[in-house]
Protein backbone atom coordinates (compact mmCIF):
# COMPACT_ATOMS: atom_id res chain seq x y z
CA UNK A 1 0.00 0.00 0.00
CA UNK A 2 1.27 3.11 -1.09
CA UNK A 3 2.19 5.72 1.85
CA UNK A 4 0.28 8.76 1.87
CA UNK A 5 3.61 11.30 1.65
CA UNK A 6 4.85 13.86 -0.91
CA UNK A 7 7.84 11.40 -1.73
CA UNK A 8 6.65 7.73 -1.15
CA UNK A 9 8.97 6.21 -3.04
CA UNK A 10 12.06 7.75 -0.88
CA UNK A 11 10.30 7.91 2.29
CA UNK A 12 12.26 5.15 4.58
CA UNK A 13 10.18 6.00 7.72
CA UNK A 14 8.50 3.42 9.81
CA UNK A 15 5.68 5.88 10.94
CA UNK A 16 4.21 4.60 14.45
CA UNK A 17 6.76 1.94 14.59
CA UNK A 18 10.15 4.43 14.52
CA UNK A 19 9.08 5.16 18.25
CA UNK A 20 8.79 1.49 19.01
CA UNK A 21 11.91 -0.77 20.46
CA UNK A 22 11.67 -3.21 17.86
CA UNK A 23 10.08 -3.06 14.28
CA UNK A 24 9.82 -6.62 14.09
CA UNK A 25 6.56 -7.50 13.15
CA UNK A 26 7.52 -10.76 15.21
CA UNK A 27 6.89 -9.12 18.10
CA UNK A 28 3.44 -8.43 17.13
CA UNK A 29 3.02 -12.31 16.81
CA UNK A 30 2.16 -11.71 12.85
CA UNK A 31 4.54 -13.77 10.60
CA UNK A 32 3.89 -12.26 6.74
CA UNK A 33 1.00 -10.22 7.18
CA UNK A 34 -1.14 -7.55 9.19
CA UNK A 35 -4.43 -7.92 11.63
CA UNK A 36 -6.75 -6.07 9.97
CA UNK A 37 -9.78 -4.63 12.53
CA UNK A 38 -12.79 -3.23 11.06
CA UNK A 39 -14.37 -0.59 13.08
CA UNK A 40 -17.79 1.18 12.23
CA UNK A 41 -18.23 4.53 14.27
CA UNK A 42 -21.25 7.03 14.24
CA UNK A 43 -21.44 9.34 11.51
CA UNK A 44 -21.80 12.37 13.83
CA UNK A 45 -23.18 13.88 16.97
CA UNK A 46 -26.49 14.62 15.38
CA UNK A 47 -27.57 10.93 14.61
CA UNK A 48 -30.66 9.95 16.35
CA UNK A 49 -30.49 6.67 15.92
CA UNK A 50 -27.69 5.31 17.91
CA UNK A 51 -29.25 2.23 18.67
CA UNK A 52 -28.81 1.62 14.84
CA UNK A 53 -25.30 2.61 14.80
CA UNK A 54 -24.70 -0.07 17.86
CA UNK A 55 -23.92 2.72 19.88
CA UNK A 56 -25.39 1.56 23.52
CA UNK A 57 -24.85 3.81 26.82
CA UNK A 58 -22.16 5.76 25.54
CA UNK A 59 -20.07 2.75 24.66
CA UNK A 60 -19.48 1.47 20.91
CA UNK A 61 -20.61 -2.00 20.29
CA UNK A 62 -18.68 -3.69 17.00
CA UNK A 63 -18.09 -6.19 15.06
CA UNK A 64 -14.17 -7.74 15.39
CA UNK A 65 -12.89 -9.37 12.60
CA UNK A 66 -9.65 -11.11 12.17
CA UNK A 67 -8.26 -12.02 9.58
CA UNK A 68 -6.08 -15.31 9.98
CA UNK A 69 -5.46 -16.05 5.92
CA UNK A 70 -1.77 -15.00 6.70
CA UNK A 71 -1.13 -16.64 9.62
CA UNK A 72 2.28 -18.82 9.70
CA UNK A 73 1.61 -22.05 11.49
CA UNK A 74 -0.62 -23.28 14.49
CA UNK A 75 2.15 -22.06 16.88
CA UNK A 76 1.58 -19.11 16.03
CA UNK A 77 -2.17 -19.19 16.58
CA UNK A 78 -1.64 -20.31 20.17
CA UNK A 79 1.17 -17.34 20.20
CA UNK A 80 -1.80 -15.14 19.62
CA UNK A 81 -4.26 -16.73 21.71
CA UNK A 82 -2.19 -16.47 24.95
CA UNK A 83 -0.59 -13.09 24.43
CA UNK A 84 -2.76 -10.88 23.04
CA UNK A 85 -5.34 -9.58 25.44
CA UNK A 86 -9.53 -10.00 25.30
CA UNK A 87 -11.39 -8.09 23.53
CA UNK A 88 -14.82 -7.58 25.09
CA UNK A 89 -17.27 -7.82 22.77
CA UNK A 90 -21.05 -6.39 24.56
CA UNK A 91 -23.60 -8.00 23.19
CA UNK A 92 -27.68 -7.13 23.18
CA UNK A 93 -29.89 -8.24 25.33
CA UNK A 94 -32.28 -11.33 24.19
CA UNK A 95 -34.99 -12.91 26.28
CA UNK A 96 -34.66 -16.35 27.13
CA UNK A 97 -36.72 -18.58 25.27
CA UNK A 98 -40.14 -20.16 27.52
CA UNK A 99 -39.95 -22.83 29.48
CA UNK A 100 -39.00 -26.48 28.13
CA UNK A 101 -42.04 -28.78 26.90
CA UNK A 102 -41.39 -31.25 29.23
CA UNK A 103 -43.88 -29.89 31.81
CA UNK A 104 -46.66 -30.00 28.71
CA UNK A 105 -45.63 -33.61 28.09
CA UNK A 106 -46.11 -33.89 31.49
CA UNK A 107 -49.95 -32.57 31.55
CA UNK A 108 -50.88 -34.44 28.64
CA UNK A 109 -49.16 -37.87 30.40
CA UNK A 110 -51.43 -36.60 33.35
CA UNK A 111 -54.83 -36.16 31.54
CA UNK A 112 -54.12 -39.53 29.90
CA UNK A 113 -53.96 -41.55 32.80
CA UNK A 114 -57.08 -39.23 34.55
CA UNK A 115 -59.36 -40.28 31.26
CA UNK A 116 -58.19 -43.91 31.76
CA UNK A 117 -59.22 -43.59 35.12
CA UNK A 118 -62.37 -41.92 34.20
CA UNK A 119 -63.23 -44.97 31.70
CA UNK A 120 -62.43 -47.44 34.12
CA UNK A 121 -64.82 -46.24 36.84
CA UNK A 122 -67.75 -45.50 33.87
CA UNK A 123 -67.33 -49.33 32.95
CA UNK A 124 -67.78 -50.18 37.11
CA UNK A 125 -70.49 -47.85 37.24
CA UNK A 126 -72.17 -49.11 33.99
CA UNK A 127 -71.60 -53.17 35.62
CA UNK A 128 -73.23 -51.75 38.77
CA UNK A 129 -76.65 -50.69 36.64
CA UNK A 130 -76.32 -53.89 34.38
CA UNK A 131 -76.40 -55.99 37.38
CA UNK A 132 -79.08 -53.63 39.31
CA UNK A 133 -81.51 -53.69 36.23
CA UNK A 134 -81.86 -57.51 36.41
CA UNK A 135 -84.18 -56.75 39.60
CA UNK A 136 -85.40 -53.60 39.15
CA UNK A 137 -88.66 -53.48 40.88
CA UNK A 138 -91.64 -51.51 39.01
CA UNK A 139 -91.52 -47.96 38.76
CA UNK A 140 -94.12 -45.76 39.81
CA UNK A 141 -96.08 -43.47 37.53
CA UNK A 142 -95.02 -40.16 37.48
CA UNK A 143 -97.95 -37.25 38.56
CA UNK A 144 -97.27 -33.43 37.85
CA UNK A 145 -97.70 -33.88 42.21
CA UNK A 146 -94.00 -35.78 42.29
CA UNK A 147 -92.15 -33.39 39.80
CA UNK A 148 -90.40 -31.25 42.49
CA UNK A 149 -89.79 -34.68 44.83
CA UNK A 150 -88.23 -35.79 40.75
CA UNK A 151 -86.13 -32.72 40.82
CA UNK A 152 -84.31 -33.04 44.16
CA UNK A 153 -83.66 -36.77 43.65
CA UNK A 154 -82.22 -35.98 40.24
CA UNK A 155 -79.86 -33.42 41.85
CA UNK A 156 -79.12 -36.02 45.01
CA UNK A 157 -78.19 -38.57 42.46
CA UNK A 158 -75.85 -36.31 40.28
CA UNK A 159 -74.28 -35.53 43.70
CA UNK A 160 -73.96 -39.06 44.34
CA UNK A 161 -72.19 -40.33 41.30
CA UNK A 162 -69.44 -37.46 41.07
CA UNK A 163 -69.19 -38.38 44.51
CA UNK A 164 -68.67 -42.06 44.02
CA UNK A 165 -66.18 -41.10 40.86
CA UNK A 166 -64.20 -39.10 43.03
CA UNK A 167 -63.83 -41.58 45.38
CA UNK A 168 -63.24 -44.66 43.09
CA UNK A 169 -60.48 -42.67 40.90
CA UNK A 170 -56.59 -43.30 41.33
CA UNK A 171 -54.86 -40.20 43.32
CA UNK A 172 -53.74 -37.76 40.19
CA UNK A 173 -49.80 -38.02 39.74
CA UNK A 174 -48.04 -34.54 41.33
CA UNK A 175 -47.21 -32.42 37.79
CA UNK A 176 -43.84 -32.01 36.54
CA UNK A 177 -41.93 -28.80 37.98
CA UNK A 178 -42.36 -25.64 36.15
CA UNK A 179 -39.52 -23.04 35.86
CA UNK A 180 -40.92 -19.64 35.50
CA UNK A 181 -39.71 -17.27 32.54
CA UNK A 182 -36.68 -15.69 33.82
CA UNK A 183 -35.73 -12.38 32.62
CA UNK A 184 -32.55 -12.05 29.92
CA UNK A 185 -29.94 -10.27 32.10
CA UNK A 186 -26.81 -8.41 30.38
CA UNK A 187 -24.54 -11.12 29.24
CA UNK A 188 -20.92 -11.07 30.55
CA UNK A 189 -18.09 -9.76 28.10
CA UNK A 190 -16.68 -13.37 26.60
CA UNK A 191 -13.17 -13.02 25.10
CA UNK A 192 -12.45 -13.20 21.86
CA UNK A 193 -10.13 -16.00 20.49
CA UNK A 194 -10.16 -17.69 17.29
CA UNK A 195 -12.94 -18.04 14.77
CA UNK A 196 -12.32 -22.16 15.05
CA UNK A 197 -12.44 -21.88 18.77
CA UNK A 198 -15.28 -19.37 19.40
CA UNK A 199 -18.19 -20.04 16.94
CA UNK A 200 -20.68 -18.55 19.20
CA UNK A 201 -19.76 -16.34 22.31
CA UNK A 202 -23.25 -16.76 23.97
CA UNK A 203 -23.77 -19.03 27.03
CA UNK A 204 -27.25 -19.15 28.44
CA UNK A 205 -27.69 -16.86 31.22
CA UNK A 206 -28.16 -19.74 34.06
CA UNK A 207 -24.26 -20.71 33.36
CA UNK A 208 -23.41 -17.34 34.10
CA UNK A 209 -22.36 -15.45 36.79
CA UNK A 210 -24.16 -11.76 37.84
CA UNK A 211 -23.87 -9.01 34.87
CA UNK A 212 -21.97 -5.78 35.84
CA UNK A 213 -23.19 -3.39 38.09
CA UNK A 214 -24.66 -0.28 36.79
CA UNK A 215 -23.30 3.06 37.00
CA UNK A 216 -24.39 5.21 40.40
CA UNK A 217 -24.69 1.68 42.21
CA UNK A 218 -21.90 1.06 44.06
CA UNK A 219 -22.98 -1.03 47.29
CA UNK A 220 -25.42 -3.61 45.69
CA UNK A 221 -24.55 -6.74 43.43
CA UNK A 222 -27.45 -7.84 40.91
CA UNK A 223 -28.04 -11.33 41.31
CA UNK A 224 -29.40 -13.60 38.50
CA UNK A 225 -33.37 -13.86 38.76
CA UNK A 226 -33.62 -17.32 40.06
CA UNK A 227 -36.00 -19.91 38.75
CA UNK A 228 -39.62 -20.17 40.53
CA UNK A 229 -40.46 -24.03 40.94
CA UNK A 230 -44.05 -24.38 41.61
CA UNK A 231 -44.51 -27.98 42.87
CA UNK A 232 -47.97 -30.20 42.34
CA UNK A 233 -49.05 -31.97 45.11
CA UNK A 234 -51.74 -35.04 44.51
CA UNK A 235 -55.35 -34.20 44.56
CA UNK A 236 -57.81 -35.72 47.05
CA UNK A 237 -60.73 -35.87 47.72
CA UNK A 238 -62.98 -33.02 48.86
CA UNK A 239 -63.99 -33.47 52.75
CA UNK A 240 -67.27 -31.93 53.41
CA UNK A 241 -67.53 -29.95 57.13
CA UNK A 242 -70.64 -30.85 58.07
CA UNK A 243 -71.97 -28.52 60.28
CA UNK A 244 -72.25 -29.94 64.20
CA UNK A 245 -75.01 -29.00 66.14
CA UNK A 246 -74.44 -28.01 69.71
CA UNK A 247 -76.58 -30.85 72.02
CA UNK A 248 -79.43 -28.93 73.59
CA UNK A 249 -79.20 -29.56 77.10
CA UNK A 250 -82.32 -29.61 79.15
CA UNK A 251 -81.70 -31.73 82.31
CA UNK A 252 -80.91 -29.95 85.41
CA UNK A 253 -77.56 -29.28 86.97
CA UNK A 254 -76.41 -29.87 90.32
CA UNK A 255 -75.86 -26.44 90.98
CA UNK A 256 -80.02 -26.63 91.32
CA UNK A 257 -79.84 -28.44 94.09
CA UNK A 258 -76.55 -26.61 95.73
CA UNK A 259 -73.99 -28.04 94.35
CA UNK A 260 -72.32 -26.50 90.97
CA UNK A 261 -68.77 -28.48 90.89
CA UNK A 262 -70.80 -31.60 89.45
CA UNK A 263 -73.21 -32.54 86.70
CA UNK A 264 -75.86 -34.94 87.13
CA UNK A 265 -75.73 -38.57 85.52
CA UNK A 266 -78.92 -37.42 83.14
CA UNK A 267 -76.30 -34.86 81.39
CA UNK A 268 -75.43 -38.06 79.76
CA UNK A 269 -77.98 -37.76 77.47
CA UNK A 270 -77.59 -39.55 73.11
CA UNK A 271 -77.62 -36.24 71.97
CA UNK A 272 -74.74 -34.76 73.86
CA UNK A 273 -72.24 -37.73 73.59
CA UNK A 274 -73.04 -39.38 69.75
CA UNK A 275 -71.44 -38.02 66.98
CA UNK A 276 -74.44 -36.82 64.10
CA UNK A 277 -72.00 -37.67 61.74
CA UNK A 278 -71.70 -41.30 62.32
CA UNK A 279 -75.03 -41.83 63.43
CA UNK A 280 -76.56 -44.16 60.79
CA UNK A 281 -79.59 -42.22 59.09
CA UNK A 282 -83.12 -43.63 59.23
CA UNK A 283 -84.18 -45.38 56.00
CA UNK A 284 -86.49 -42.48 53.92
CA UNK A 285 -90.13 -42.53 53.72
CA UNK A 286 -91.72 -41.63 50.61
CA UNK A 287 -91.83 -43.39 46.85
CA UNK A 288 -89.15 -42.17 45.10
CA UNK A 289 -86.71 -42.08 48.15
CA UNK A 290 -87.33 -44.90 49.16
CA UNK A 291 -87.31 -46.38 45.08
CA UNK A 292 -83.44 -44.91 44.50
CA UNK A 293 -82.56 -45.82 48.52
CA UNK A 294 -83.26 -49.75 47.47
CA UNK A 295 -81.96 -49.48 44.21
CA UNK A 296 -78.32 -48.40 45.04
CA UNK A 297 -78.42 -51.28 47.85
CA UNK A 298 -78.94 -48.69 51.30
CA UNK A 299 -75.87 -46.18 49.97
CA UNK A 300 -77.87 -43.81 48.86
CA UNK A 301 -80.33 -41.49 51.41
CA UNK A 302 -81.69 -38.26 49.94
CA UNK A 303 -84.23 -37.98 53.51
CA UNK A 304 -87.88 -38.32 53.41
CA UNK A 305 -90.36 -36.87 50.47
CA UNK A 306 -91.96 -33.86 50.89
CA UNK A 307 -95.19 -35.50 52.35
CA UNK A 308 -93.51 -37.97 54.62
CA UNK A 309 -91.46 -34.76 55.88
CA UNK A 310 -95.19 -32.79 56.37
CA UNK A 311 -96.77 -35.71 58.12
CA UNK A 312 -93.98 -36.03 60.57
CA UNK A 313 -94.53 -32.68 61.43
CA UNK A 314 -98.40 -32.51 61.94
CA UNK A 315 -97.57 -35.71 64.00
CA UNK A 316 -94.96 -33.75 66.07
CA UNK A 317 -97.53 -30.63 66.73
CA UNK A 318 -100.35 -33.61 67.97
CA UNK A 319 -97.91 -35.21 69.71
CA UNK A 320 -96.59 -32.07 71.76
CA UNK A 321 -96.43 -32.50 75.63
CA UNK A 322 -99.40 -31.67 77.75
CA UNK A 323 -98.37 -30.46 81.25
CA UNK A 324 -100.27 -30.29 84.35
CA UNK A 325 -103.54 -32.70 85.03
CA UNK A 326 -105.69 -34.51 82.53
CA UNK A 327 -107.71 -32.32 80.13
CA UNK A 328 -111.35 -32.52 79.20
CA UNK A 329 -112.50 -32.03 76.01
CA UNK A 330 -116.40 -31.99 75.16
CA UNK A 331 -118.01 -32.23 71.83
CA UNK A 332 -121.32 -30.32 71.67
CA UNK A 333 -123.94 -30.31 68.98
CA UNK A 334 -127.81 -28.36 69.68
CA UNK A 335 -128.91 -30.79 66.54
CA UNK A 336 -128.81 -34.37 65.93
CA UNK A 337 -127.84 -36.21 63.03
CA UNK A 338 -124.12 -33.84 62.25
CA UNK A 339 -121.84 -35.76 62.86
CA UNK A 340 -121.23 -35.34 66.64
CA UNK A 341 -120.52 -39.06 67.75
CA UNK A 342 -118.40 -39.53 64.59
CA UNK A 343 -115.87 -36.08 64.60
CA UNK A 344 -115.26 -37.70 68.91
CA UNK A 345 -114.60 -40.65 67.17
CA UNK A 346 -111.81 -39.35 64.33
CA UNK A 347 -110.39 -37.05 67.18
CA UNK A 348 -109.75 -39.68 69.45
CA UNK A 349 -108.57 -42.05 67.00
CA UNK A 350 -105.93 -38.86 65.99
CA UNK A 351 -104.56 -38.20 69.26
CA UNK A 352 -104.05 -41.70 70.49
CA UNK A 353 -102.48 -42.97 67.17
CA UNK A 354 -100.24 -40.17 67.55
CA UNK A 355 -99.28 -39.32 70.99
CA UNK A 356 -97.78 -41.62 74.05
CA UNK A 357 -99.88 -40.49 76.51
CA UNK A 358 -103.55 -42.32 77.58
CA UNK A 359 -106.77 -40.62 75.99
CA UNK A 360 -109.93 -41.86 76.60
CA UNK A 361 -113.68 -41.23 74.74
CA UNK A 362 -116.07 -40.79 77.42
CA UNK A 363 -119.94 -41.74 75.71
CA UNK A 364 -122.09 -39.19 78.16
CA UNK A 365 -125.11 -39.17 76.19
CA UNK A 366 -128.13 -39.13 78.97
CA UNK A 367 -130.03 -41.64 76.92
CA UNK A 368 -128.86 -44.66 74.94
CA UNK A 369 -125.09 -43.34 72.92
CA UNK A 370 -123.28 -45.19 70.44
CA UNK A 371 -119.89 -44.05 70.32
CA UNK A 372 -118.51 -47.27 71.71
CA UNK A 373 -119.82 -49.08 68.41
CA UNK A 374 -118.64 -46.72 66.42
CA UNK A 375 -115.03 -47.61 67.49
CA UNK A 376 -114.28 -50.79 69.00
CA UNK A 377 -117.96 -52.45 67.81
CA UNK A 378 -120.01 -54.26 70.67
CA UNK A 379 -118.65 -53.51 74.07
CA UNK A 380 -118.71 -55.13 77.70
CA UNK A 381 -119.14 -52.43 80.32
CA UNK A 382 -120.91 -48.95 80.66
CA UNK A 383 -119.82 -45.74 82.37
CA UNK A 384 -122.67 -47.07 84.92
CA UNK A 385 -120.24 -50.27 85.69
CA UNK A 386 -117.02 -47.95 86.16
CA UNK A 387 -119.87 -45.48 88.97
CA UNK A 388 -120.43 -48.34 90.79
CA UNK A 389 -116.81 -50.07 90.25
CA UNK A 390 -114.78 -46.59 91.80
CA UNK A 391 -114.31 -47.51 95.06
CA UNK A 392 -112.44 -50.29 94.23
CA UNK A 393 -109.93 -49.23 91.21
CA UNK A 394 -106.41 -49.66 92.62
CA UNK A 395 -104.50 -49.19 89.62
CA UNK A 396 -105.22 -48.86 85.75
CA UNK A 397 -105.52 -52.54 85.23
CA UNK A 398 -109.13 -52.18 87.36
CA UNK A 399 -110.03 -49.53 85.22
CA UNK A 400 -108.70 -51.35 81.47
CA UNK A 401 -111.02 -54.01 82.33
CA UNK A 402 -114.18 -51.63 82.01
CA UNK A 403 -113.17 -49.96 78.66
CA UNK A 404 -112.70 -50.89 74.96
CA UNK A 405 -109.18 -49.89 73.08
CA UNK A 406 -108.92 -49.84 69.51
CA UNK A 407 -105.69 -50.29 67.10
CA UNK A 408 -105.15 -46.76 67.88
CA UNK A 409 -104.81 -47.52 71.63
CA UNK A 410 -107.84 -44.97 72.09
CA UNK A 411 -110.20 -46.31 75.07
CA UNK A 412 -113.54 -45.65 75.01
CA UNK A 413 -116.51 -45.79 77.77
CA UNK A 414 -119.96 -46.75 76.06
CA UNK A 415 -122.89 -45.27 77.43
CA UNK A 416 -125.43 -47.61 79.20
CA UNK A 417 -127.48 -49.71 76.62
CA UNK A 418 -129.62 -51.78 78.95
CA UNK A 419 -132.78 -50.40 77.84
CA UNK A 420 -134.98 -51.42 81.24
CA UNK A 421 -132.75 -48.35 83.20
CA UNK A 422 -135.31 -45.50 83.83
CA UNK A 423 -132.89 -43.42 85.04
CA UNK A 424 -130.55 -41.29 82.69
CA UNK A 425 -127.10 -40.80 82.95
CA UNK A 426 -126.63 -37.88 85.30
CA UNK A 427 -124.72 -34.71 86.32
CA UNK A 428 -123.54 -36.75 89.44
CA UNK A 429 -122.37 -39.92 87.36
CA UNK A 430 -120.56 -37.59 84.87
CA UNK A 431 -118.34 -35.93 87.63
CA UNK A 432 -117.34 -39.49 89.41
CA UNK A 433 -116.43 -40.86 85.95
CA UNK A 434 -114.27 -37.92 85.43
CA UNK A 435 -112.77 -38.22 89.03
CA UNK A 436 -111.40 -42.02 88.11
CA UNK A 437 -110.75 -41.13 84.80
CA UNK A 438 -108.07 -37.70 85.55
CA UNK A 439 -106.07 -40.31 87.30
CA UNK A 440 -104.95 -42.64 84.59
CA UNK A 441 -105.23 -40.24 81.04
CA UNK A 442 -103.95 -37.31 80.20
CA UNK A 443 -106.65 -36.03 77.67
CA UNK A 444 -110.47 -36.94 78.16
CA UNK A 445 -112.93 -36.79 75.38
CA UNK A 446 -116.79 -36.24 75.94
CA UNK A 447 -119.64 -37.33 73.57
CA UNK A 448 -122.13 -35.00 75.23
CA UNK A 449 -125.15 -35.90 73.67
CA UNK A 450 -127.59 -34.05 71.70
CA UNK A 451 -129.01 -30.48 72.53
CA UNK A 452 -126.87 -28.41 75.60
CA UNK A 453 -129.63 -28.60 78.37
CA UNK A 454 -129.54 -31.55 79.63
CA UNK A 455 -128.66 -33.20 82.88
CA UNK A 456 -125.24 -34.07 82.13
CA UNK A 457 -123.91 -30.30 80.46
CA UNK A 458 -123.42 -28.70 83.94
CA UNK A 459 -120.79 -30.52 85.03
CA UNK A 460 -119.42 -31.29 81.81
CA UNK A 461 -118.87 -27.17 81.01
CA UNK A 462 -117.51 -26.87 84.26
CA UNK A 463 -114.95 -29.32 83.98
CA UNK A 464 -114.06 -28.39 80.09
CA UNK A 465 -110.90 -27.14 78.79
CA UNK A 466 -111.61 -27.17 75.26
CA UNK A 467 -114.83 -27.35 73.08
CA UNK A 468 -115.32 -28.60 69.96
CA UNK A 469 -118.96 -27.50 68.30
CA UNK A 470 -120.32 -29.51 65.36
CA UNK A 471 -122.27 -28.40 62.62
CA UNK A 472 -123.71 -29.43 59.31
CA UNK A 473 -123.48 -28.34 55.52
CA UNK A 474 -127.17 -26.78 55.31
CA UNK A 475 -128.31 -23.81 56.30
CA UNK A 476 -130.44 -24.52 59.36
CA UNK A 477 -127.65 -26.79 61.23
CA UNK A 478 -125.37 -23.73 60.56
CA UNK A 479 -127.42 -21.67 62.51
CA UNK A 480 -128.22 -24.20 65.44
CA UNK A 481 -124.43 -23.93 66.09
CA UNK A 482 -123.87 -20.47 66.04
CA UNK A 483 -126.49 -20.23 68.40
CA UNK A 484 -125.22 -22.37 70.15
CA UNK A 485 -121.75 -20.01 70.47
CA UNK A 486 -124.27 -17.69 71.14
CA UNK A 487 -125.46 -19.70 74.22
CA UNK A 488 -122.15 -20.23 75.64
CA UNK A 489 -121.34 -16.66 75.89
CA UNK A 490 -124.87 -15.54 77.68
CA UNK A 491 -124.52 -18.17 79.98
CA UNK A 492 -121.13 -17.40 81.66
CA UNK A 493 -118.84 -19.27 79.43
CA UNK A 494 -117.37 -16.96 77.03
CA UNK A 495 -114.38 -17.78 77.41
CA UNK A 496 -114.73 -21.27 76.17
CA UNK A 497 -116.80 -20.03 72.86
CA UNK A 498 -113.97 -17.46 72.10
CA UNK A 499 -111.30 -20.81 71.85
CA UNK A 500 -113.84 -23.06 70.56
CA UNK A 501 -113.37 -25.01 67.47
CA UNK A 502 -116.05 -25.18 64.35
CA UNK A 503 -116.19 -28.64 62.62
CA UNK A 504 -117.93 -28.42 59.29
CA UNK A 505 -118.70 -32.14 59.30
CA UNK A 506 -120.25 -33.35 55.84
CA UNK A 507 -122.60 -36.48 55.77
CA UNK A 508 -123.65 -36.61 52.51
CA UNK A 509 -121.92 -37.25 48.98
CA UNK A 510 -121.15 -35.01 46.57
CA UNK A 511 -120.99 -31.00 46.47
CA UNK A 512 -122.52 -29.32 49.31
CA UNK A 513 -125.41 -26.64 48.50
CA UNK A 514 -124.27 -23.94 51.12
CA UNK A 515 -121.08 -22.15 50.49
CA UNK A 516 -118.04 -23.28 52.43
CA UNK A 517 -116.10 -20.28 52.40
CA UNK A 518 -119.27 -17.81 53.39
CA UNK A 519 -119.71 -20.74 56.65
CA UNK A 520 -115.92 -20.60 57.55
CA UNK A 521 -116.04 -16.54 57.49
CA UNK A 522 -118.57 -16.24 59.94
CA UNK A 523 -117.37 -18.75 62.01
CA UNK A 524 -113.90 -17.43 62.10
CA UNK A 525 -115.20 -14.47 63.37
CA UNK A 526 -116.26 -15.95 66.61
CA UNK A 527 -114.49 -19.54 67.44
CA UNK A 528 -110.66 -19.89 67.45
CA UNK A 529 -110.57 -21.88 64.27
CA UNK A 530 -112.65 -23.81 61.73
CA UNK A 531 -111.68 -26.87 60.27
CA UNK A 532 -113.81 -29.12 57.59
CA UNK A 533 -113.75 -32.82 58.07
CA UNK A 534 -115.16 -34.02 54.23
CA UNK A 535 -117.29 -37.26 53.29
CA UNK A 536 -116.41 -40.44 53.84
CA UNK A 537 -118.05 -43.74 53.08
CA UNK A 538 -116.46 -45.45 55.50
CA UNK A 539 -118.21 -43.66 57.86
CA UNK A 540 -121.65 -42.69 55.68
CA UNK A 541 -121.80 -46.77 56.83
CA UNK A 542 -122.77 -45.99 59.78
CA UNK A 543 -120.34 -49.39 61.02
CA UNK A 544 -117.26 -48.92 63.55
CA UNK A 545 -114.48 -47.01 61.98
CA UNK A 546 -111.14 -48.30 60.66
CA UNK A 547 -108.80 -45.46 61.03
CA UNK A 548 -106.04 -46.67 58.89
CA UNK A 549 -108.65 -47.09 56.34
CA UNK A 550 -110.28 -43.80 55.58
CA UNK A 551 -109.42 -42.19 52.57
CA UNK A 552 -106.30 -40.01 53.03
CA UNK A 553 -108.28 -36.51 52.92
CA UNK A 554 -110.40 -38.19 55.88
CA UNK A 555 -108.07 -38.77 57.99
CA UNK A 556 -105.77 -35.84 57.52
CA UNK A 557 -108.79 -33.62 58.41
CA UNK A 558 -109.26 -35.57 61.81
CA UNK A 559 -105.65 -35.03 62.82
CA UNK A 560 -105.33 -31.40 61.48
CA UNK A 561 -108.31 -31.16 64.00
CA UNK A 562 -106.36 -32.83 66.78
CA UNK A 563 -103.06 -30.23 66.38
CA UNK A 564 -105.23 -27.32 66.95
CA UNK A 565 -106.75 -28.91 69.63
CA UNK A 566 -103.23 -29.58 71.47
CA UNK A 567 -102.36 -25.66 70.51
CA UNK A 568 -105.24 -24.53 71.87
CA UNK A 569 -104.70 -26.55 75.14
CA UNK A 570 -100.89 -25.49 75.42
CA UNK A 571 -101.79 -22.15 74.51
CA UNK A 572 -104.33 -22.36 77.70
CA UNK A 573 -101.57 -23.49 79.89
CA UNK A 574 -98.90 -21.01 79.04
Amino acid sequence: MPKNTPDPDGDDSLGMLDDTPSSDPTDLGLLGGTAQVSVSLPTGDDDDDLVDDEVVDGEIVSDLVIDTSALADEVTVARISRDTPDIVIELPAEELPAAPEAAADGDEVIEADAEASEDVVEGELEELDEAEDADEPEIPEVTEEDAPELTHIETAVAAAKAELREAMAPPAKPAPAKKAPVKAAPEKAVPAKTAADRPSAVKPASEKSAPEKPAGDKGSVEKPAAASVVKATPASPVEENHPVNEPDLTSKRLDDLGDAARESADLLTPDRLLDPARVAKPEPEGTWSHLLYSLSGGRINIGDSRRARERKQLTARIAAPLTGTARFVPVLSRKGGVGKTTVTALLGMALADARDDRVIAVDANPDRGTLAERVVGTPAKSVRDLVRAQDGIRGFHDISALVARDETRLDVLASDSDPRVAEAFGDEGYRDVATVAAQYYSLVLTDSGTGIVHSVMTATLDLADQLVIVSGLSVDEARLASETLTWLESNGHAALARNAIVVLNQSAPGAPMVRLGELEAHFSTRARSVLRIPYDAQIAGGGAIDFARLQPETRQAARELAAALVEGLRIKAA
